[in-house]
This record gives C-alpha cells, sequence and structure tokens, in this order.
C-alpha cells in the first residue's frame, strides 16, 4: 500500500510541476484602488484551490460536531428511556405466585385457591 501511495505523490508531484510550467504567464490583480499585484497564473490557481480545502475542510469539521452533539443527545434519550422501562418494569414474582401460574398453565387449581375454599 505505501508503494501506490508512493507512486500517487509522484504522479500528482509531476502533474503540480508540469502546470506551474505550462501556466508561468504573468496575471495582475486588480482590486478597486489596492495595490495591483502581479503573480503567475499557476500561484494564483493553487492559492485557489488551497482555500477551497481549508474552506471544505472547516465545514466538515462543524458537520462532525454537529452530529456529536445529536449523537449525544439521542444517547441521553436512549439511557432515560431505559431507566424509565426499568422503573415501569413488574416487579419481580413471588415463589407461590410462580407456583400458581404453573399450576394455572398444567389446567391445575392454584393452591391459593384451594387455601380460600377451604377456610
Amino acid at each position: 500500500m505505501k508503494i501506490f501511495y508512493l507512486i500517487l505523490t509522484i504522479i500528482f508531484a509531476f502533474f503540480i510541476v508540469t502546470f506551474s510550467q505550462f501556466n508561468s504567464a504573468l496575471v495582475t490583480i486588480k482590486y478597486y484602488s489596492i495595490q495591483d499585484i502581479v503573480v503567475p497564473a499557476y500561484m494564483l490557481i493553487f492559492v485557489a484551490l488551497l482555500v477551497g480545502v481549508i474552506i471544505t475542510g472547516l465545514l466538515g469539521v462543524m458537520e462532525r460536531f454537529r452530529l456529536n452533539r445529536t449523537i449525544s443527545r439521542l444517547n441521553k434519550t436512549i439511557r432515560d428511556l431505559r431507566k424509565e422501562l426499568r422503573e415501569n418494569e413488574a416487579p419481580p414474582m413471588i415463589e407461590d405466585r410462580k407456583k400458581d401460574i404453573q399450576s394455572l398453565i398444567m389446567n391445575e387449581e392454584p393452591r391459593s385457591m384451594t387455601d380460600r375454599s377451604l377456610q
């Protein structure tokens, strides 16, 4: 993989060198009454490219922070809902109650019912 990156870097460097050789004509930048600036065309293009990359990177970082805030808010909502679910859970069954349910399942009369009928 390192060789692949090395080859890409060499190709990119070759592109930059040939681009700057073919676009070395001087360009005058004028903006109202500010002093005229004379720079090579390739330098102007590379600066514009660099500014675009920096702005895009900053927008990406801002988006990442926004998404992290959203994730944190949603995780808090999940925690709150789980806590509420635990609070509203049915209490654990007592052993006698379990036996009554098992006897109902097996179509028998529950023990507590027979105890009441004897009284």
